[in-house]
């Protein structure tokens, strides 16, 4: 079964370097240049996870996640915010927005395809097709 993976970055290496981290043929990659296509892919798509920069152009990883939570038909899709910002006080506003998992770049290819895949089989248990 093929999962669907969208991933939201303003800085087109970045999605370069995760798209290639995750390229499986199981995996189906959407990627956003921005929060406003970011939010109106996951509505059109309801990818299976969503990795999301906090510091995008037009609409922030913050506030799509937000939005998506607040929507019924994205509200449990598993989102992960991607970002520079690291402090504690940062964490803290990703995992309120919704987040399930927040990653501080730079970080580990390996620990971001560890997440991914444990984040999907998680979906997976909970939302069996």
């Amino acid at each position: 079964m093929t999962r669907t993976v969208l991933i939201a970055d303003d800085d087109a290496s970045l999605r370069l370097l995760v798209s290639t981290t995750l390229a499986d043929d199981s995996l189906e990659l959407l990627e956003a240049p921005d929060g406003q296509q970011a939010l109106a892919l996951a509505r059109q798509r309801r990818p299976d996870l969503i990795l999301l920069d906090v510091s995008m152009p037009g609409l922030t990883g913050l506030e799509v996640c937000r939005a998506l939570k607040a929507n019924l038909p994205t509200a449990r899709v598993p989102v992960v915010m991607l970002t520079a910002q690291g402090q504690d006080s940062d964490r803290e506003r990703g995992l309120a927005a919704g987040a399930a998992a927040y990653l501080t770049k730079p970080f580990s290819p390996l620990q971001l395809l560890h997440l991914v895949e444990g984040l999907l089989k998680a979906e997976r248990l909970s939302n069996p097709e």
